[in-house]
């Protein structure tokens, strides 16, 4: 494993999620350090944002803060920003999560008896993104699984979650499974399956993760 802190690995693998030419939105807490590290050979994308910028972003102009001045922006109401998102014209959807379980149930803006301020936007892109990544640590802080046989946290959105981004595992929800596809440096199969509480199947041409 990198002695990179292990919140930018994840953001650093999911990353390589976005493809030329995509329209995506990045949530909250790791997902927002996804744009440190797209691509240099991606030229062109369109980044969906919750302030109501879109826009057509060289590489090396959002690398460096989302810098605006080399941008095409365009500004938008919140309910075009939302119809965007509701129409179906996001092709990705990076989010955080609290908890992911077997069937892509997603849990991630709220925890009973915590104060919060509202969902925002998690529902609307959970559902209207053509793909939803999720880039979250592994377990909790108190080393309890986050990846469950069923959440036990108020839901966000059903069946939503096609992939998980780890730190030690690039894991596929499948309609009956969850496969891994890829594992971090230096783990194990069993090691992963020890801080997982939903069945894992690995894949047969499981890969060692590229960070």
């Amino acid at each position: 494993m990198s002695d990179e802190p292990i919140r930018e690995l994840i953001a650093r693998r999911a990353a390589r999620e976005i493809f030329k030419g995509a329209c995506f939105a990045l949530g909250d807490g790791i997902p927002k350090l996804v744009a440190r590290f797209l691509q240099d050979d991606i030229k062109t994308l369109c980044l969906h944002q919750d302030g109501q910028l879109a826009s057509n972003v060289p590489i090396g102009t959002i690398a460096h803060q989302l810098s605006p001045d080399p941008f095409t922006e365009s500004f938008f109401s919140s309910a075009d920003a939302f119809a965007m998102i509701r129409g179906g014209c996001l092709d990705l959807a990076i989010l955080g999560a609290l908890q992911v379980d077997e069937r892509g149930n997603l849990a991630n803006w709220m925890i009973p008896g915590e104060i919060v301020q509202g969902m925002g936007a998690a529902m609307d892109l959970a559902v209207g993104a053509r793909r939803v990544v999720i880039a979250m640590e592994h377990t909790t802080g108190e080393g309890r699984p986050k990846i469950l046989k069923h959440c036990t946290l108020p839901l966000t959105a059903l069946r939503v979650v096609q992939r998980i981004i780890t730190e030690v595992a690039v894991i596929d929800v499948m309609p009956q499974e969850l496969i891994m596809r890829e594992i971090a440096p230096g783990l194990t199969v069993e090691e992963v399956r020890k801080i997982t509480e939903a069945p894992l199947k690995v894949d047969r041409d499981l890969k060692i993760m590229q960070f």
